[in-house]
């Protein structure tokens, strides 16, 4: 069974009721991929954020996060982005204020305590500053970072590096030393047509077979029979075994010696061949002579 209630309210009238709870502190507003921003005057933040709370058909209660975004091009350059959540309309929208390294946003720290560590955030990933913040300090990087990371023109490796010193018994801070230069990438995919040779490419020059699929070009295919009789040279002399003179077959090892007798095997004396019968008027044949006996065991 579907909940009686939707999934999230349509965004209808939404930015009508702001503008006119807003009036002149609503600089833009845009309706776009199902998410509603209001763009507000920078001064008139603390104002604009309790009209939004306290308003019928807004209430927005709660406040879900504040992000920073910087465009280096802008005069200035940064927007502080606040995310409401209306818990009894189920609505979310997006208010933008835009400044600058110099002119602080003023604090909704008074609305939502929550916001103190939320606005830190922003200020030391971006270094926007907030007006009646009362504890604004770093709060993700250590102490004594230099610069703010999520700016566009601070260096991917930083300034400095922290490891811990033996010598000193603590942790130390230097200059960035980076063991290899950074590899250059053109984010190209190899099957989207690379020119550049990744290992193993070598072995494609040729086509394996005919039909198999390869990177030449039109013009450079050459056909595989061809390719491959020009690969296999044949034989200069066939290898073939005309005597075992060859091969070895019947020599024994230089280091061969006899192999030793088992005391426990007695061999049978081989039995002396038949004589033929003798012919009228000869000597009779001699008796056939008797095996011996095998020994008993003691």
């Amino acid at each position: 069974m579907r909940a009686p209630a939707p999934a999230y309210t349509a965004n209808d009238g939404v930015i009508d009721r702001a503008a006119g709870a807003l009036g002149g502190a609503l600089l833009s507003s845009l309706d776009a991929v199902g998410e509603v921003a209001l763009t507000v005057d920078r001064t008139s933040l603390v104002a604009t954020m309790i009209a939004l709370r306290d308003t019928p058909g807004l209430e927005y209660q709660q406040l879900m996060e504040i992000a920073g975004v910087d465009y280096p091009e802008r005069p200035d350059r940064f927007e502080v982005v606040y995310c409401l959540l209306s818990l009894t309309r189920n609505h979310r929208i997006r208010v933008h204020v835009q400044t600058d390294e110099e002119k602080p946003v003023p604090s909704v720290t008074g609305i939502w305590p929550v916001a103190g560590w939320l606005e830190r955030e922003v200020y030391d990933m971006y270094g926007v500053l907030f007006e009646g913040n009362a504890d604004l300090r770093r709060i993700l990087t250590d102490y004594g970072f230099r610069g703010h990371p999520q700016r566009k023109d601070f260096p991917l490796t930083g300034y400095v590096e922290l490891r811990y010193s033996e010598e000193a018994k603590r942790v130390v801070y230097e200059p960035v030393q980076l063991a290899q230069d950074f590899r250059t990438f053109d984010f190209m995919s190899p099957w989207e047509g690379a020119e550049y040779i990744l290992p193993g490419d070598e072995k494609a020059k040729l086509p394996e077979a005919k039909g198999a699929p390869t990177p030449l070009k039109a013009d450079e295919i050459v056909k595989a029979d061809a390719a491959q009789s020009a690969a296999k040279a044949p034989a200069a002399t066939p290898k073939t075994t005309e005597s075992t003179a060859q091969t070895g077959a019947g020599k024994a090892l230089p280091d061969a010696t006899p192999k030793p007798a088992d005391p426990d095997v007695v061999k049978k004396p081989r039995a002396p061949r038949a004589a033929k019968p003798a012919a009228s008027g000869d000597a009779p044949a001699a008796p056939k002579p008797r095996a011996p006996r095998k020994p008993k065991a003691s």
